[in-house]
């Protein structure tokens, strides 16, 4: 079957996906947790499948989407996240959340 991509494009596409492992380089200021509701929503914005889910931050799908980003190599960027929504939210439960999160092992290595 011919392909109307050149070899120089394909080879080029590869380079860029050898080594990545699941998580994604990207420049510039990208947020994963997008506070809604004070705090008891949130959207989670996931780099390693491309979607963005509507989420009750004291849900189990929040905390497994969560766990699915720390284990893509991503849990240091989600917990300054979370640190920083605390400072500049202090009233949204950001601090309790984030203590879940830790109480349910998703930043453990």
């Amino acid at each position: 079957m011919a392909s109307n991509t050149s070899k120089t494009a394909r080879a080029s596409v590869r380079a860029g996906q050898a080594g990545q492992g699941g998580a994604l380089s990207v420049l510039g200021e990208f947020k994963y947790v997008i506070p809604l509701n004070g705090g008891r929503n949130a959207y989670v914005r996931n780099l390693t499948n491309g979607k963005t889910e509507h989420l009750r931050t004291d849900s189990d799908a929040f905390v497994e989407e969560i766990r699915t980003l720390a284990a893509a190599g991503h849990a240091t960027k989600i917990r300054a996240e979370l640190s920083a929504l605390n400072t500049t939210h202090p009233g949204d439960g950001w601090d309790a959340t984030e203590k879940r999160l830790v109480e349910a092992g998703v930043f453990e290595g």
